[in-house]
This record gives structure tokens, C-alpha cells and sequence, in this order.
């Protein structure tokens, strides 16, 4: 797996479009993945656009590929400021040697939702949103700290500490012209490992749905 950083140049009109619009964006990217007569191969990719610009007040993008990329297949002259050097995930996660106990920093932007009647919903309250987060943990390999007792929800469920901000609907409209539109948070804190075979799984597919929006990279630093 490798991490690339990209900046994009807001001065170019097919970047404002892809910032716009982060169905358009997905497509955009794929270019680089795949020739333009093809699909983007299935479980590729998968992206954030970072709330954050650099200090050039560009917008960065992070991809995580399971190839390198061919930056100039995109086919836009000027989209791209600039790229930053590819990250070896394998060899800076240390992954060969992952075990239980590990932990890092971590990012994600997902839709938290449950299924009710057939149709996704999105989770709009807080401790709704923390519960889901537990939840794919128990699933995905990992565990998030948990507040002090003091801060139990309504139920009575432990809490857990984790940043959850950013809360936006995104919309975007596919080629054929349906609009799409998903519910997603921004989650920021600490995790610690408790499978490493589940959670090696979860950083190459992601966590939730949506990942055509740029939702479910699972994004993580080691602590040492």
C-alpha cells in the first residue's frame, strides 16, 4: 500500500469543479489508476479530502493505492500544484511485524448510519456517532480509550474519547445524472490494535460506506 499527499490549485477550473464535488474528484483521481477507456479497479483507491491546506493555502488530498500512480494520466494541466513524495505504507507502518498491543493516531471521515426499513440513516447525535466508531472497532481489530465513568451515555454505555467534528452532508452528482448525497463526520484520536490480521484488512479496504466520496481511509501514525 502506498500514502500520497497531493495539492490541488483552486486557479485551475476542473480543480474547483473536483473540489465541489467529490464524486467528480473520485472519477478524476481514478485517472491516475487506470487508463480513460477502463474502470477504476475495484478497491483501488481510496481518499480524504483533509480539512486542512498546506501552508501554500493549497487543498491536499490524501490517497492510499495499492499502485503508484501516473500523476500525468489525470490529463489537466494545472490541477495539481504539486505531489508530494509516496509513503511505503508497509515499510513506515511497519506492518509485517503488527501485532496486538500496537497503537496509533488515526483520522476518518465516514458515514456513521444505521439501516432502518430497508434504507440507510445517518447518525446525527454525538454519542450516536462514538457507538458506531466502538462498534466497527469490535469488527475491524481495534479498540478506542474510553471516557472516565463520570461521562456514561443515557444508557449507560461507556463513552469513548475520540474527536468526532465536521459533521456535512456531501452531495455529488454521477455521470449519468443521479445526485448522490451522504452524511459524514470527521473522527480524530488514539486506537490500539487488538487483531492484526482484522485490522491490517480494515486499512486496505476502509471502514463504511461511501468510499467513492471520499469517505472510509482509515488513516494512522504510529506512537511510539
Amino acid at each position: 500500500m502506498f500514502l500520497h499527499r497531493i495539492h490541488l490549485d483552486p486557479r485551475c477550473r476542473e480543480a474547483r469543479r473536483d473540489l465541489a464535488d467529490p464524486y467528480q474528484l473520485h472519477a478524476t483521481l481514478c485517472r491516475a489508476f487506470s487508463l480513460s477507456t477502463q474502470k477504476c479497479p475495484e478497491g483501488e483507491i481510496l481518499w480524504r479530502l483533509e480539512p486542512e491546506t498546506g501552508s501554500d493555502g493549497y487543498p491536499r488530498v490524501l490517497v492510499q493505492s495499492r499502485t503508484i500512480p501516473d500523476w500525468d494520466g489525470i490529463g489537466v494541466k494545472g490541477w495539481l500544484a504539486k505531489v508530494d513524495s509516496p509513503i511505503d505504507l508497509k515499510t513506515r507502518l511497519k506492518l509485517d511485524a503488527l501485532n496486538a498491543g500496537r497503537r496509533f493516531r488515526f483520522r476518518l471521515r465516514a458515514n456513521p448510519c444505521v439501516t432502518r426499513n430497508g434504507k440507510r440513516q445517518g447518525l446525527l447525535q454525538l454519542v450516536e456517532q462514538e457507538q458506531w466508531m466502538k462498534r466497527k472497532g469490535l469488527l475491524h481489530g481495534f479498540v478506542l480509550p474510553e471516557l472516565p465513568a463520570s461521562n456514561l451515555s443515557e444508557n449507560g454505555e461507556a463513552r469513548i474519547d475520540v474527536q468526532v467534528s465536521q459533521d456535512r452532508m456531501l452531495s455529488g452528482m454521477q455521470h449519468h445524472g443521479n445526485k448522490i448525497r451522504i452524511f459524514s463526520v470527521l473522527y480524530d484520536g488514539v486506537m490500539t490494535v487488538t487483531d492484526a490480521a482484522a485490522f491490517l484488512n480494515v486499512l486496505k479496504a476502509g471502514i463504511g460506506h461511501g468510499k467513492a466520496l471520499g469517505l472510509g481511509l482509515l488513516s494512522v501514525a504510529p506512537i511510539v
